[in-house]
């Protein structure tokens, strides 16, 4: 693949490493060990941020290293270095071998490869001049003040990265991968007297610059900015208790993935630490609710063509018409578990091993039109936004802040609401999901998740959503 080309010259011929010297290597340390790899990344990455009329901040960043990873059972040896030479390799390797002290393994059979691409390999930063950026956060700051006088702040960041890999396997299998990654940001403050709220928005991509700095796009991120803080600023405050909840399409999916989506990734089910361990073939929510994590859709924020092992990423189906069906596996814990790799190993850096981690994760479209389940509704909430959220891996537990809600009245969409809590588990949100929409997406391309200590880009997604009993915590006297 073109790939491998692109990042031999990034990994070899300008840091005069010896292929077959480093092959020799890897092979020699990864021997006796049930799986391992040479993980080599180059990164570029860029943020311009645009605040209160000027510019803020603006940082470039150029990183290089690799990981050398042997696995043993469930032990893992990990060693990395931020420089490329062939010492700094070895050195590596001395310390991995300890893991398989021994232990007399076989390697396991390396990932099928693939010619899918599913992003251009152009490096977005060289795309856009910096002035030419330190315009658009400027052109976006006086758009957003002149649209309305009550405007108090405008915040705006642009960011964007080229990363490029090289996995090489003791069998002389190697995979390349180049990846980039944009995105907008703006964010905009809003007062009336004393009172001031907050609304903002963001869009993104593994693609280059020019889509998302095109005057229509970045217009459409400072409306819905300022929509979302105008609604704030005349909201009411939250009930609290237990009542039905309709979570909107897009961005709401964010709940999903935490509150189901991590409870079904791989480590947690082999270690029995999952709210969900155990419950593979079981029906946990009604027909109609299937979930997917999908790794494979073009130009999407949490896409790979390949994972962090050199897996080709896949679509795989969590929860088919309501049944557990399936896990988001890294290599170790799918070999641990009897069960096929699904493209889910991911890492943050060359300084991080690899775990299963979610790509795009998403609910697929139900038979309810959107406003059917609004009218389903005699007294409820209505979540269209969320700003963050904490989850309990082990019992499914979660509380999530929703920044943009409003009340449902006899089956219609009511006042604005502010400070709303939606508190439950994981279990008891899908097996209390009554009517699922029509009207899936996925979020504009704004997530990134955290795990271990380690964080990747991924996307979220789901239809409108009804959930019959949840726990509201509001601010209402």
């Amino acid at each position: 693949m073109a790939e491998l080309a692109a990042t031999d010259d990034l990994f070899f011929t300008r840091t005069g490493l010896d292929l077959g010297r480093i092959q020799a290597i890897v092979s020699d340390a990864l021997k006796g060990s049930d799986d391992g790899e040479l993980f080599l990344e180059y990164r570029q990455s860029e943020a311009l941020a645009f605040d209160d009329g000027r510019l803020k901040s603006a940082g470039f960043d150029q990183t290089q290293g690799f990981g050398l990873r042997a696995v043993s059972g469930e032990a893992t040896g990990y060693a990395h270095a931020s420089g490329l030479s062939e010492a700094a390799i070895r050195r590596a390797a001395d310390t991995v071998k300890a893991v398989r002290a021994g232990h007399a393994g076989t390697m396991a059979v390396g990932p099928i490869g693939t010619n899918r691409s599913l992003y251009t390999d152009l490096n977005p930063l060289g795309q856009v001049g910096f002035d030419a950026k330190i315009k658009l956060l400027a052109e976006i700051d006086a758009y957003a003040r002149a649209k309305d006088p009550r405007v108090r702040q405008v915040t705006a960041t642009l960011a964007g990265e080229w990363q490029a890999i090289q996995i090489l396997r003791a069998d002389g299998m190697r995979v390349g991968d180049i990846r980039p990654l944009v995105r907008l940001n703006v964010t905009v403050v809003v007062g009336d007297g004393d009172r001031m709220e907050v609304g903002s928005h963001g869009v993104g991509g593994r693609a280059g610059y020019e889509t998302w700095i095109k005057e229509t796009n970045w217009k459409a991120q400072v409306d819905e900015a300022l929509r979302q803080a105008l609604v704030n600023l005349g909201a009411v405050p939250a009930p609290a208790g237990e009542m039905p909840v309709v979570l909107g399409s897009g961005w709401p999916g964010v709940l999903l993935h935490e509150a189901v989506g991590h409870g079904l990734e791989g480590d947690f089910n082999r270690k029995k630490t999952s709210a969900f361990t155990g419950l593979m073939g079981t029906r946990i929510a009604i027909k109609g609710v299937t979930v997917v994590d999908d790794g494979t859709l073009e130009g999407c924020r949490g896409s790979l063509t390949v994972d962090d092992e050199g897996t080709p990423t896949e679509r795989t189906v969590l929860i088919e018409d309501g049944v557990l069906t399936g896990h988001m596996q890294d290599r170790m814990n799918a070999r641990l578990m009897g069960m096929e790799p699904t493209g889910n190993g991911r890492r943050q850096s060359f300084a991080h091993p690899p775990i299963p981690r979610m790509t795009n994760t998403y609910m697929l479209a139900g038979s309810c039109a959107p406003e059917e389940i609004i009218q389903a509704v005699k007294k409820g909430l209505y979540a269209v936004n969320f700003s963050g959220g904490q989850v309990d891996i082990t019992s499914g537990k979660f509380v999530f802040s929703a920044s943009e809600a409003y009340l449902i009245e006899d089956g219609k969409v009511g006042p604005a609401v502010k400070g709303a809590s939606l508190i439950g588990n994981g279990p008891d949100v899908l097996a209390n999901i009554s009517m699922v929409g029509t009207d899936m997406a996925l979020d504009p391309g704004i997530g990134t998740c955290g795990k271990e200590g380690q964080a990747v880009p991924v996307g979220v997604g789901q239809p409108t959503l009804l959930i019959d009993r949840l726990t509201v915590g509001g601010t209402a006297a």
